[in-house]
């Protein structure tokens, strides 16, 4: 195999016999061994429960069973989701990391498609910082230059990825935590729409989504499928899609009216490479037939932060087991101010949210039918730099966590599909995402455009120089 195989190329080989899933996994642990020291992007394994998996799902196959459409793939779950017989400490010192009893939907619906799962990733502390470091486990690098940042919240996972430690690794986003990673690593990262990946408790009253990083456009849309299913335990749930999402990689899109927004919210300046990332794939989009024109104005308001504050203040109150005397600054003041959100304050914010976003939406498919954006306003931070910042002013957001967020976090708001594609770097080596946003449930599309433009401007081939011991 490759050194870096996509999820759908290993699925393919074991399936085929040409990989036997007992080494899949076995050249995963031995990857990690050699190259997460450098990284610290896994906190937690089980080799032994992996390796047992993974001779099982030989067992299935040789017999001529059907273990799922990626038996024997390794992947990574995300410390911030529960598995059965794993911890889940969130990140953070305060939580005893307890095994969980049970598994996330997104979780069994992994395990139902064959994953076997291999160890979990880093995050920030309780997930609201979009970079991944934390006073538990460390600091998590950057596969493409240590010094940086992965981003986050995913970056445990988007570090394992671009790496070659797992083909794809799990993620969730609430405000760009799998868009961010993928930007700063050289990876796809889609953000799902709301209730599209069944949960029975979402985050974040749903606004944050469960997802998948990956190396290709194909990849995502076929873990897509497994994830989305519908579940009859989640109240909520998404409409099904007219096909697979897979077969919508390949299919040549109609031409679009696409809207380029290079002016960041809440009046924040731009860096040049991502502005000409987002420049850049305008024109490749205008190249191949679409109708491409500039947007002026943002399509964030600043007013929405207050209300969004009171929703992921008071969803701290969803944490189990957590000693709240312990947790980091940033997380403290957060959770005291979710204890003054009284309930009428709560539903009042998430109706004031509601309403505001109606006018965003329904400018998709009226003024056009995809936007273009930066992914973020700048380059990965210098690693444990936003950490350090958050703990010495805990009462205000530090000035990079909103540039890294103002172009990712309305879709959240609005609960549209968006994916950051790894179409660009900087003239430092550093990978530099673009982000598409599509209309409501508008994913078929999404992933059109995003296999158009990989299939125009290939970047399965292009890694970092590994760390390593």
């Amino acid at each position: 195999m490759d050194s870096f195989p996509t999820a759908l190329e290993m699925a393919a080989a074991i399936r085929s016999g040409a990989l036997d899933p007992v080494d899949a996994v076995e050249t995963c642990i031995e990857r990690i061994d050699r190259i997460d020291p450098s990284l610290g992007a896994v906190v937690w394994r089980d080799d032994d429960t992996a390796r047992a998996d993974a001779r099982r799902i030989a067992q299935l196959l040789a017999a001529g069973e059907d273990p799922g459409p990626f038996a024997g793939v390794p992947v990574t779950v995300k410390d911030l989701t529960r598995a059965a017989g794993q911890p889940a400490t969130y990140g953070s010192a305060a939580v005893p990391g307890t095994p969980a009893g049970d598994d996330e939907l997104v979780v069994a619906a992994l395990r139902r498609a064959g994953f076997v799962l291999c160890g979990r990733t880093n995050t920030p502390e309780l997930g609201p910082l979009p970079v991944t470091e934390n006073t538990r486990y460390g600091v998590t690098r950057n596969p493409w230059d240590t010094r940086y940042s992965p981003g986050g919240s995913s970056g445990g996972s988007a570090a394992a990825v671009a790496a070659g430690m797992v083909p794809i690794g799990h993620g969730n986003d609430g405000g760009g935590s799998l868009r961010i990673p993928a930007s700063c690593c050289g990876l796809v990262g889609l953000k799902p729409s709301r209730w599209r990946v069944p949960s029975v408790t979402p985050g974040w009253f749903g606004m944050s989504v469960e997802g998948v990083l990956t190396h290709s456009v194909a990849d995502a849309a076929a873990v897509l499928d497994c994830l989305s299913a519908s579940d009859p335990t989640a109240w909520e749930q998404a409409p099904l899609p007219a096909r697979r999402f897979a077969d919508e990689v390949s299919v040549e899109p109609v031409p679009l009216r696409v809207a380029v927004l290079t002016t960041s919210a809440l009046g924040l300046p731009v860096a040049d490479a991502p502005r000409e990332a987002a420049e850049e794939a305008g024109r490749l989009l205008e190249a191949l037939g679409h109708q491409v024109s500039q947007l002026e104005e943002d399509v964030l308001d600043p007013a929405w932060f207050g209300p969004f504050l009171n929703v992921v203040n008071a969803s701290y109150g969803a944490y189990e087991d957590v000693d709240w005397s312990a947790v980091e600054p940033h997380n403290m003041v957060g959770h005291r101010a979710g204890q003054s959100v009284d309930s009428c304050s709560l539903v009042a914010s998430l109706n004031e949210l509601r309403r505001a976003t109606v006018p965003v939406v329904s400018r998709w498919g009226r003024d056009f039918d995809l936007l273009v954006t930066p992914t973020m306003t700048i380059e990965p931070p210098v690693a444990g730099e936003v950490l350090a910042a958050a703990h010495s002013s805990p009462e205000v957001p530090p000035s990079t966590v909103l540039a890294m967020v103002a172009f990712t976090v309305p879709y959240n708001l609005t609960g549209q599909p968006a994916v950051s594609l790894p179409l660009h770097m900087s003239p430092g080596g550093l990978p530099v995402g673009v982000q598409l946003v599509g209309g409501p449930w508008g994913e078929a599309q999404l992933l059109q455009v995003a296999g158009q433009l990989e299939r125009a401007a290939p970047w399965c081939d292009r890694h970092p120089v590994l760390p390593e011991r």
